[in-house]
């Protein structure tokens, strides 16, 4: 019987002892986790930013898709220009006077592929529809463009986003759920990551400083 009980204990001290190094080490390993994936993702982000900026400097407005943002970066060509400030006189029959003009002149100096200027060699942008995750290669940010009224003005504007339940889909679900109601200057803050915005004019992210400095 005394030795009955003492297996007893021995389990339930075990048991517990595992309990409680798993209340420990599970949000540590889970944060692991987390910040790894949010790098990877933002990281892609950084080159979907990248490109849409270039589009809309060739094209006026951001792509809508993913297929013709690749086939822009593919087939894009950048027009190098020089604009420099010059100035002449020029006789007024109004004032009766020589009068200075100034004007900006621009020249042509030629022609560049968008893929040499932003990728060089790499070709990572034509995968970067896809979650960098493993176990989610085959999903795909969400990707949208609009043109918004900006104090009377037409103004594109874009949007990426992925969810924080997509990107954590193998995680603890208690983790998770905490995670997506997140509100901090040093965390992603709602339950999303997202690039750009389809309500102001502007290209940053919802993430902190800390993962811009992140390099993979």
């Amino acid at each position: 019987m005394k030795l009955g009980i003492q297996v007893v204990l021995w389990i339930a001290s075990i048991f517990f002892a595992y309990k409680i190094y798993d209340s420990i080490s599970g949000p540590i390993t889970f944060n692991q986790t987390k910040i790894k994936r949010y790098s990877k993702v933002i990281n892609v982000m950084k080159d979907i930013r990248t490109a849409q900026i270039a589009h809309k400097d060739v094209k006026g407005v951001y792509a809508n898709n993913f297929d013709s943002l690749i086939k822009f970066i593919d087939e894009g060509i950048f027009t190098l220009l020089e604009k420099r400030d010059s100035s002449y006189l020029e006789y007024d029959r109004t004032y009766r006077i020589d009068m200075l003009r100034e004007v900006i002149v621009t020249d042509t100096l030629g022609f560049v592929a968008v893929k040499d200027s932003l990728f060089q060699t790499s070709d990572r942008y034509k995968k970067m529809s896809n979650i960098p995750i493993e176990g989610l290669q085959d999903s795909v940010f969400k990707i949208t463009s609009s043109i918004i009224n900006k104090n009377g003005y037409k103004v594109p504007v874009f949007e990426v986003k992925v969810s924080k339940n997509t990107l954590l889909f193998d995680q603890d679900q208690d983790l998770v759920k905490q995670e997506n109601e997140t509100v901090s200057v040093d965390g992603v803050n709602g339950p999303e990551i997202i690039l750009g915005s389809l309500t102001n004019v502007s290209t940053n992210g919802n993430w902190p400083t800390i993962f811009d400095a992140k390099q993979e």
